[in-house]
C-alpha cells in the first residue's frame, strides 16, 4: 500500500476543509427561509453576512495570487461568496427601509470601498510574491478579528449562564473547520492561512466547554437582561424589548374599558391577542 504524502494529506484536509466550511455556509439557510416565509427580517442584522462576503472575498483575491495550491481556496471561497451575496440580496428584498439603508452604506464603504482600496493598492504599489504577501497579512488580519468574534457570545453566555444563543453544532463545525484548514495550511506552508486557524480553533474549544458547563442552566435566564445589552448580532425576535411606562390613572386609553370594579382591562382581538 502505497504511503501517504504531504501533497496527498494536503489534498484530503482541502476537501475537508470545503465540505465542512460548506456546511458552516449553509447554517443560516434556516433564519432567511423564515425571512422568506414571513416576509420580513424581524430585528436580524447584515453586519455578520457583510462580514463574511468580504472575507471570503479577500481570500478568494489572495488565492489567485498565489502561484501554487490555490484551487481549494478559490472553490470554498467562490461558493462562499455566492452564498453570501444571496443572504444579503434576500435580506435587501425584506428589511424595511431604515435597514436597507444601513446595509447598502455598509456594503458601499466596507464591500466596496475597503476591498477596492486593498486590490487597487496592492496592484499598483507592489509585484508578485509581495503582492501576495501583502493580502496574505491582509487576510490573517482579517480572519483574526473573524475568529475573535465569538467573544461576545462567550462574555453572553457567562454573564446568562445560558447557551440559548451559542448552539453547539455550529460552535463544533467551526472548531473542526478550524481545524481542516490549519492543516491545510501548515501542509502547504501557506501560514497566513494556518496562524489564524489556531485561535479559531482555541475559540471553537472555549465555547464547546461553556457548552457543557452551561447546557443544563435554566432557559428564560435572558428575561433578565435588557436588548441592548446583546451583541449587535443576536438581536432575535424571540427576544421582546420590556418597556417600562408611566400610567396616569386619570388617562383611559383607547383601547382600555373600566370594568365593573373599576379595574382597566386591555381590549382583546378578536384572535384573542392583546391589543398593543
Amino acid at each position: 500500500m502505497a504511503m501517504l504524502t504531504v501533497p496527498h494529506m494536503a489534498f484530503a484536509f482541502g476537501i475537508l476543509g470545503n465540505i465542512v466550511s460548506f456546511l458552516v455556509y449553509l447554517a443560516p439557510l434556516p433564519t432567511f427561509y423564515r425571512i422568506y416565509k414571513r416576509k420580513s427580517t424581524e430585528g436580524f442584522q447584515s453586519i455578520p453576512y457583510s462580514v463574511a462576503l468580504f472575507s471570503a472575498m479577500l481570500l478568494l483575491y489572495y488565492a489567485f495570487l498565489k502561484t501554487d495550491n490555490q484551487i481549494m481556496l478559490i472553490t470554498i471561497n467562490s461558493v462562499g461568496t455566492c452564498i453570501e451575496a444571496t443572504y444579503l440580496l434576500v435580506y435587501m428584498i425584506y428589511a424595511p427601509r431604515p435597514a436597507k439603508i444601513y446595509t447598502a452604506k455598509l456594503l458601499l464603504l466596507f464591500n466596496t470601498g475597503v476591498y477596492g482600496a486593498i486590490v487597487l493598492s496592492t496592484f499598483f504599489l507592489s509585484k508578485g510574491h509581495r503582492r501576495a504577501k501583502i493580502v496574505g497579512w491582509v487576510c490573517a488580519a482579517c480572519s483574526l478579528c473573524v475568529f475573535a468574534a465569538p467573544l461576545s457570545i462567550m462574555r453572553l453566555v457567562i454573564r446568562t449562564k445560558s447557551v440559548e444563543y451559542m448552539p453547539f453544532p455550529l460552535s463544533f463545525f467551526l472548531t473542526i473547520c478550524a481545524v481542516m484548514w490549519f492543516f491545510y495550511g501548515l501542509l502547504i506552508r501557506d501560514f497566513y492561512i494556518a496562524f489564524p486557524n489556531i485561535l479559531g480553533f482555541s475559540f471553537g474549544i472555549a465555547q464547546m466547554i461553556l457548552y457543557t458547563i452551561y447546557k443544563n442552566a435554566k432557559k428564560g435566564v435572558l428575561a433578565e437582561f435588557k436588548l441592548q445589552e446583546l451583541p449587535n448580532d443576536l438581536v432575535f425576535p424571540t427576544l421582546e424589548k420590556a418597556e417600562n411606562t408611566d400610567t396616569n390613572p386619570n388617562d383611559q386609553p383607547e383601547d382600555t374599558a373600566m370594568t365593573e370594579g373599576g379595574a382597566r382591562d386591555k381590549a382583546v382581538e378578536p384572535s384573542g391577542e392583546l391589543k398593543v
